[in-house]
C-alpha cells in the first residue's frame, strides 16, 4: 500500500501539469478568440451553469427520497454496523442541506469556474449527447484523484488532518447526511481540487458533465448510508463502492481511500472488504 501510492504521487506532478496545460487556455480558443456559443457581453451565458446546478440539485433530491423510502418503510434493511443511530428524517435533510462545505461551497466553485471562462470550450457546448464513456472516465479521473487527496490527509501530517479531515471523521458509524459534513478545508482538498482537474483533462460537453455531477454527487450521499443497497452485490463485483466498503474507512481509519470505486484500493493495497470487519453485521454478502 505505502509503495504503492509513492509511485502515485511520483506521477501527480504530470498529471497537474497536463492540467495546469489546459487550463491555460481556458475557454479560449486558438488565435485569442472565445469559445463560441452564447454569451452574456463578456460573460458566458449561465445558461449551462444553471441547467447543471439544477441537475445536480435533483440528483440530491432523489438520492434523498430514495433513503426516506428506507428510511419509511425498509426497516428491515440489512444494517451495516449493527449499532442503531436512531435520527428523525427531517433533521437528517436539514443537517445536510445547510452544510457550508457541501451544496453551498459547490454551487460558488462552479459558478466562479463557469462564469471565469476557466473551464475548456467543450464544457460550454450544448452540441451532441451523452457519450457513456466519458461520464465514466469522469468517475474514474475524479475518484483517483480523490483517493490521492484523501491519502494526503490522512498520512502528510498530523496537523493537516486535524484541519480538514478529522471532523468527518467523527462518525465512526455513519448516516447518508453525514456524506458532505466536515469541514470546508476537506471539501476544497478532497472534492474540489480533484474537480478542477479532472475538468481540465476530461473534456466533456455540458450534458455530460451534468450527467457526472448529478450521478456522483449522489453517490456519494448512498455510500454514507446506514444501510446495504439492493445493488450492492453487482456493484461489489464490478469494484464499485458501496456503503458497506465506505463504513469501513469510517470504521478503521486505514483502509478504503476510494469513494465510489474500489479499484484504486485494490491497485494500491488499501482495500479492505467489509465482511473481514468483526464489528459489522455478519449478514453483509
Amino acid at each position: 500500500g505505502e509503495e504503492g501510492m509513492r509511485v502515485l504521487l511520483l506521477l501527480a506532478p504530470t498529471i497537474v501539469a497536463a492540467a495546469l496545460h489546459s487550463v491555460r487556455s481556458g475557454a479560449v480558443e486558438e488565435g485569442g478568440a472565445r469559445c463560441p456559443g452564447e454569451r452574456w457581453g463578456s460573460w458566458p451565458s449561465p445558461v449551462g451553469l444553471t441547467l447543471g446546478i439544477l441537475c445536480a440539485f435533483v440528483g440530491q433530491v432523489l438520492a434523498m427520497l430514495y433513503q426516506y423510502a428506507r428510511f419509511r418503510w425498509a426497516t428491515n434493511a440489512t444494517r451495516i454496523q449493527p449499532t442503531p443511530r436512531p435520527y428523525a428524517f427531517s433533521e437528517a435533510v436539514a443537517t445536510h442541506v445547510r452544510q457550508p462545505g457541501g451544496v453551498l461551497m459547490l454551487v460558488f466553485y462552479l459558478s466562479a469556474y463557469w462564469m471565469f471562462d476557466l473551464m475548456p470550450c467543450s464544457y460550454y457546448s450544448f452540441e451532441g449527447g451523452v457519450r457513456p464513456h466519458i461520464v465514466a472516465a469522469q468517475i474514474a479521473i475524479q475518484d483517483l484523484l480523490q483517493y490521492i487527496m484523501h491519502w494526503l490527509e490522512h498520512k502528510a501530517s498530523p496537523e493537516f488532518y486535524k484541519l480538514s479531515h478529522k471532523p468527518h471523521h467523527r462518525f465512526t458509524n455513519p448516516r447518508w447526511a453525514d456524506a458532505f459534513n466536515g469541514s470546508v478545508g476537506d471539501t476544497f482538498t478532497m472534492i474540489l481540487i480533484p474537480l478542477f482537474i479532472t475538468a481540465q483533462l476530461i473534456h466533456a460537453n455540458v450534458w455530460e458533465y451534468m450527467t457526472f455531477g448529478a450521478s456522483w454527487s449522489a453517490w456519494l450521499v448512498l455510500i454514507h448510508s446506514e444501510t446495504a443497497h439492493p445493488w450492492d452485490p453487482l456493484f461489489k463485483v464490478l469494484g464499485l463502492g458501496t456503503a458497506a466498503d465506505h463504513h469501513v474507512h469510517h470504521k478503521t481509519f486505514v483502509y478504503n481511500y476510494g469513494h465510489v470505486i474500489m479499484w484504486w484500493d485494490k491497485i494500491f493495497g488499501t482495500y479492505k472488504d467489509p465482511s473481514s470487519v468483526k464489528q459489522f453485521n455478519p449478514g453483509l454478502q
